[in-house]
């Protein structure tokens, strides 16, 4: 026993790198009928991304945090696999040996990591995993900012993975649910049940796309035509889930999008909302949907259990 040891501030801090700025989120979860979003703010870069972390990390004492971070859409692939039938302390050299063919550089210099899929073997196949690889170089070079600056992490996630946290929490009991969120870069739609993610992909629209008060009606049909053939797809792949609607993040004209993928898709639609299943006291500007919709991803990241792992 350490009794010198600092004492760790309870939830978990994420932290995510951008071109020209650093985001962060701090969310309580354990201890709470409802998840506390503590802190959610973005700081501008002064110099590197080590500088700035430096900075941050003496104004907001960040040694004192659990922190994670996320790696960016291009850093890593997210790819269905049958599940190894090997002992679990084996599963994951299992895994790397299963994604060989399916990714262009060589196996042995991937980062892999992975999640089962839920009820595969109930729709008659095989067990499956949701593998995770990544190059070693790029995961080598999204920890070095947080290693220059003395910055401990703790996890290293995924978005796909941060969702499901998020998602987790608009779920029904014994239901589906389909969540589709936007941000800077692009759109990601994730299927959960019962805190589980079973399938994800990315859609090629982002919050830069939406122009408020402009005829939309050419990209809702295309991306209603997107979303429904993967409701489809998810029917057929997972017929003991019924999915019970479809949440989106906020858009510039959120709710005409909402009623034009309710009308034309198969399950009803619903904006998210924070505030429905969040508390935010102290971070009065996630009340602005769009910026609840910039701050998705590192919240749902922060919605980790309090153990690290």
């Amino acid at each position: 026993m350490n009794l010198f040891a600092k004492k760790r501030r309870p939830g978990w801090l994420c932290l995510n790198l951008h071109a020209d700025r650093i985001d962060l989120s701090h969310v309580l979860v354990e201890g709470r009928p409802r998840p506390e979003i503590l802190l959610c703010e973005s700081f501008r870069k002064e110099g590197s991304d080590a500088d700035t972390l430096r900075r941050l990390r003496k104004e907001l004492n960040l040694g004192r945090y659990q922190c994670t971070t996320l790696l960016k859409t291009g850093e890593y692939q997210m790819l269905a696999v049958d599940a190894p039938n090997v002992p679990a302390a084996e599963a994951k050299n299992a895994l790397r040996w299963s994604i060989r063919d399916l990714v262009d550089y060589p196996v042995e210099t991937a980062v892999v990591d992975g999640v089962r899929v839920p009820g595969a073997e109930n729709a008659g196949r095989g067990a499956q995993m949701l593998a995770v690889a990544a190059r070693s170089e790029a995961v080598g070079a999204a920890v070095k900012p947080f290693n220059d600056a003395d910055i401990d992490l703790e996890v290293i996630d995924v978005p796909e993975l941060a969702q499901r946290n998020l998602a987790t929490l608009f779920e029904q009991e014994g239901r589906g649910l389909a969540m589709l969120c936007f941000d800077d870069n692009g759109a990601l739609l994730t299927f959960t049940s019962g805190g589980e993610l079973y399938q994800a992909r990315r859609i090629d629209v982002s919050l830069r796309d939406f122009v408020p008060g402009a005829d939309e009606t050419e990209r809702y049909d295309r991306m209603a035509l997107e979303l429904q053939r993967s409701l489809d797809h998810f029917d057929r792949q997972f017929r003991s889930v019924s999915v019970s609607r479809l949440v989106i993040s906020p858009v510039p004209d959120g709710e005409r999008l909402a009623e034009y993928l309710g009308a034309n898709l198969t399950v009803p639609v619903s904006l998210l909302d924070l505030e429905q299943v969040a508390d935010f006291p102290g971070v009065p500007e996630l009340r602005d949907p769009l910026r609840q919709s910039q701050c998705l991803q590192m919240i749902g990241a922060a919605l980790r259990e309090e153990a690290a792992v």
